[in-house]
């Protein structure tokens, strides 16, 4: 089962980064694969943000849309995902935003990310996991382009 995991320290706050990827409407403009993306329900539970979307990936002749469960929790500054349905029998991320002070002031911040993934058939995880795989291992770079972007 393919797993990855990234600490990156990024020169932008915590706070900047976790809103960009508790963003997730805004994933088809700037991840690779990403083509479409629809929350299917929005609610709020003890000040967590549990989302309901629909995300479509594509590469080539390749298009596959499933459901996540999107779990954002600002005070601890984590947002998690799980896959509900489509190609995956697995897909959990968990994003964990730590910042960093300098003389008492945030400079920067640690960012991890960690994805473990399996495909429900053998034959997919031949045809596309090692696309998958690469996709995956540049999304903490895309998020990082983004910031600073925006």
């Amino acid at each position: 089962m393919p797993k990855f995991e990234t600490i990156r320290r990024v020169p932008y706050s915590a706070e900047k980064m976790f809103a960009i990827v508790a963003d997730v409407e805004r994933y088809p403009e700037f991840l690779p694969l990403i083509e479409r993306l629809t929350i299917i329900s929005r609610e709020e539970e003890g000040g967590i943000i549990c989302l309901q979307a629909d995300m479509t990936v594509g590469y080539k002749a390749f298009q596959e849309t499933f459901r996540s469960e999107v779990r954002i929790d600002e005070a601890n500054k984590t947002i998690t995902s799980a896959s509900k349905s489509g190609p995956f029998s697995k897909m959990e991320n968990r994003w964990k935003f730590t910042p960093i002070e300098v003389s008492g002031k945030p400079a920067a911040a640690d960012v991890q990310f960690a994805i473990d993934y399996k495909f429900k058939s053998w034959t997919l995880e031949k045809l596309m996991g090692g696309m998958f795989d690469k996709a995956f291992r540049t999304y903490a770079d895309s998020f990082e382009t983004r910031a600073s972007v925006v």
